[in-house]
C-alpha cells in the first residue's frame, strides 16, 4: 500500500480487510485502523466505513462520527500536498505566525494547522507526509513548499 495524501489511489475492500486483520485482537483498534486506512489511501473512503464498522461490531454512525470529529482524518483525498504548520505557543514564539501567510497564499499546497509536533526547542516546525521539518524560516519554508509540491522530501 503506497498511496498517500497527495498521491491517492483507488482502494479495495480486500485492502481494508487486510488492514483490519493486522489489528485483530487489539484492544481499542478503531483509531489505529482509521490511521492505517488513511495512510494507505490518502483518506478514509466512505465505502470503507461499513466494512470497518461491521468488523468492529460498531454502527456506521459511530465510525463516521470518529472520522468526522478528528481533523486528521480526511473523507476525500487532498487536492494538493499538505503542509501541517505547528502553531502551538513555542512555535508561535519562534516565528510560525510570520510563516503562515507565506504558506496560506501558496496555491501549490494545502496548509493545515497542528498544535505541537514535539520540536518545541527547534521550532517553528512543519509536517509534510510523515517527515517533520524544524527551524523553519522564510528561506527554507519556500524550499519546503517547492519540494512538497513536487512530492519530494528535503
Amino acid at each position: 500500500m503506497t498511496g498517500n495524501a497527495h498521491d491517492p489511489r483507488l482502494w479495495t475492500p480486500q485492502e481494508v480487510e487486510e488492514i483490519l486483520r493486522r489489528h485483530a485482537g487489539r484492544e481499542g483498534p478503531l483509531m489505529p485502523i482509521l490511521g492505517d486506512v488513511q495512510a494507505a489511501f490518502g483518506h478514509v473512503p466512505e465505502g470503507a466505513v461499513p466494512i470497518i464498522a461491521a468488523a468492529l461490531n460498531l454502527s456506521r454512525a459511530e465510525v463516521h462520527g470518529v472520522v468526522s470529529f478528528y481533523h486528521d482524518f480526511r473523507r476525500a483525498p487532498a487536492s494538493r500536498p499538505v503542509v501541517k504548520l505547528c502553531r502551538a505557543e513555542a512555535c508561535q514564539a519562534r516565528g510560525a505566525e510570520q510563516l503562515a501567510p507565506l504558506l496560506e497564499r501558496d496555491e501549490r499546497i494545502e496548509l493545515e494547522t497542528v498544535y505541537c509536533l514535539g520540536l518545541c526547542a527547534s521550532g517553528p516546525s512543519a509536517l509534510v507526509g510523515d517527515q517533520v521539518y524544524a527551524r523553519l524560516d522564510e528561506t527554507n519554508v519556500a524550499d519546503l513548499v517547492a519540494l512538497a509540491a513536487r512530492g519530494s522530501a528535503l
